[in-house]
C-alpha cells in the first residue's frame, strides 16, 4: 500500500471542512477523529457526513451531491480511526454513483450509496408548506451537545426536553466555505439531528439514558443549494411505529420557504 496522502485545507478552515480533511491513499480514506463527546455513541450525522465528503472526493468537482442512502449498522465509538472504503460504482455523464463503506476496529459501522449529478435545468417547483413554528415565534435554546453546538437553535418554547424536538429552526455559528461538497457534508450532518425524536412512540421517555433509541439507517435527497448561514426550518413527522421501529419524515426549509431538502429516517426504540 502506497503512504497516505492527506487531503489539507487552509489553517482557518471551518469546523465542518475540518472533518474532511482526510488522509488518503486511493479510495481509501481515513477520517480525522472526534477525541470526546457526552454521546456514548459516535453521533450518526458525523458517520455520513465524512461518508458523503469521501465519496464526493472520487467525483468531478461539477457534479453536486444529489441523494444518499445509509445504514447503521452499528455504533460507533469516539477517539478511534475511522476507515472509509469508496467503491467507485458507476461514472456517467450525468451521475455518478458511489458505495461508501465505514470501518472501525475492523467491523463495518455504516454502508452507504450516495449519487452526485450534474446541475440541469429544469422545472423547478414544489408544493408550498405553511410553517407550523415561526421564526419570530421560536425561542434560543441552548443544549449541552457537541453534536449540536455548531449551530444556533430555536426551538417550540413548550419544548423543555434536553434535546431539540421537531419542527425547530436552525443555521451555523460560523462562516462555511461556498464549496458545495462542503455544504452539503453539513446539512448531511444537521439532518441526523431531530428524526429519531420526531419517531419516538408515545409514553416513550425523552430523557438522555432512558431505554434505548438509535438510527437504523437515513435517506437525504438534495433538492436545491443549501446556504448554513440562513435559519432554516427543519419539519419531522412520526408516520409510523411497529416492531421496536419508528419511521419519520422530513422536509428543511429556508427562510423563503424554499424546500432544500428532503428526509427519511427509522430509528429503533426500545424502551
Amino acid at each position: 500500500m502506497t503512504a497516505l496522502r492527506e487531503t489539507s485545507r487552509p489553517h482557518d478552515a471551518s469546523w465542518i471542512a475540518r472533518l474532511l480533511e482526510f488522509q488518503r491513499d486511493g479510495d481509501i480514506f481515513i477520517a480525522p477523529q472526534v477525541t470526546s463527546g457526552p454521546e456514548h455513541r459516535l453521533f450518526g450525522g458525523l458517520v455520513a457526513a465524512q461518508a458523503l465528503g469521501a465519496a464526493g472526493a472520487t467525483v468531478d468537482p461539477d457534479k453536486r451531491a444529489q441523494s444518499l442512502h445509509a445504514y447503521f449498522v452499528r455504533g460507533g465509538k469516539y477517539g478511534i480511526d475511522v476507515e472509509l472504503q469508496v467503491e467507485r460504482t458507476r461514472d456517467g455523464r450525468s451521475f455518478d454513483t458511489r458505495r461508501v463503506t465505514a470501518i472501525q476496529d475492523d467491523k463495518v459501522i455504516l454502508e452507504m450509496i450516495a449519487s452526485f449529478h450534474r446541475p440541469e435545468e429544469s422545472a423547478d417547483w414544489h408544493p408550498q408548506r405553511p410553517a407550523t413554528l415561526a421564526l419570530d415565534d421560536a425561542v434560543p435554546k441552548s443544549l449541552k451537545l457537541e453534536s449540536v453546538d455548531r449551530f444556533e437553535l430555536r426551538t417550540d418554547p413548550r419544548d423543555t426536553s434536553p434535546f431539540a424536538i421537531p419542527p425547530f429552526w436552525i443555521r451555523s455559528r460560523e462562516v462555511v466555505e461556498d464549496d458545495p461538497l462542503i455544504r452539503a457534508c453539513m446539512l448531511t450532518y444537521l439532518s441526523d439531528l431531530g428524526p429519531v425524536l420526531a419517531a419516538r412512540p408515545a409514553g416513550a421517555p425523552d430523557a438522555p439514558g432512558a431505554g434505548m433509541a438509535a438510527s437504523l439507517d437515513h435517506s437525504l435527497w438534495l433538492h436545491r443549494p443549501f446556504d448554513p448561514h440562513r435559519w432554516h426550518r427543519y419539519e419531522v413527522t412520526g408516520v409510523n411505529n411497529s416492531d421496536a421501529r419508528g419511521l419519520a419524515i422530513g422536509s428543511l426549509y429556508d427562510e423563503d420557504g424554499r424546500l432544500i431538502a428532503s428526509t427519511t429516517q427509522e430509528s429503533l426504540w426500545r424502551c
